[in-house]
């Protein structure tokens, strides 16, 4: 199993996109835009299901593929949304929780 990571996975989306010749429709509007579709889709497939049937939707291998590849896309929008904007996607992550953590003290002190 090869190791993945996200700057790697970054750099192989750029060079997918750079050899279709399709660097130029990554603006950040479009990006943006294509992230929101994407993850649309992924909240269509939870869109009717009780909160059991959602729970239990990686166990239909159907509707786990369907799942997998639309978070798939979300991520490749995001990556690329990131790479764009000069955003650190994990550097980003880890101030968030940090300011979270403060903002939203655990009960108890914890």
């Amino acid at each position: 199993m090869k190791e993945l990571d996200l700057a790697g996975l970054q750099r192989r989306l750029a060079e997918f996109a750079a050899a279709r010749d399709w660097q130029q429709y990554h603006t950040p509007k479009n990006l943006a835009a294509a992230l929101s579709v994407e993850a649309s889709e992924l909240v269509e497939i939870f869109q009717w299901l009780t909160p059991e049937e959602s729970a239990a939707v990686m166990d239909d291998p159907e509707s786990a593929h369907r799942v997998t590849d639309e978070v798939a896309d979300v991520l490749a929008y995001l990556l690329q949304l990131c790479e764009v904007l000069g955003i650190d996607a994990l550097a980003a992550l880890d101030a968030k929780i940090d300011r979270n953590e403060q903002r939203f003290p655990a009960p108890g002190g914890r």
